[in-house]
């Protein structure tokens, strides 16, 4: 039996992070976020959800970094499915993936560039 590959190990993690549904997001939907520094342990921290491109490096952040508890605080459903066009193209296609076949709400490579 072959080892699992980079990228199969890289899809569990995102997988087990994951909530149950899209709904459980709880995450603000304006004004000012401060990430804690085990996900924004680079750079900026402190993201005004209110200003287009700050929501979107939050979101990339949070997508990236976050553990179950961090998604369900920080992302909000439907911000996340508005942005999902955009925001799809700058993260990695491993957690691109796992979204997008855990979420049918979320639109997928062909209905985004529609």
């Amino acid at each position: 039996m072959e080892p699992p590959s980079v990228s199969e190990l890289r899809r569990a993690k995102f997988a087990r992070r994951l909530p149950a549904k899209l709904s459980e997001l709880r995450g603000p939907s304006h004004g000012t976020v401060r990430l804690p520094l085990h996900l924004a342990w680079s750079g900026l921290t402190e993201f005004d959800l209110d200003r287009p491109r700050l929501r979107m490096s939050c979101y990339r952040i949070v997508l990236g970094e976050g553990l179950h508890d961090d998604l369900i605080q920080y992302l909000d459903p439907h911000l996340l499915i508005g942005m999902w066009p955009t925001l799809r193209t700058l993260i990695s296609r491993d957690l691109r993936d796992v979204w997008e076949e855990a979420f049918t709400e979320l639109p997928l490579g062909a209905q985004a560039a529609a």
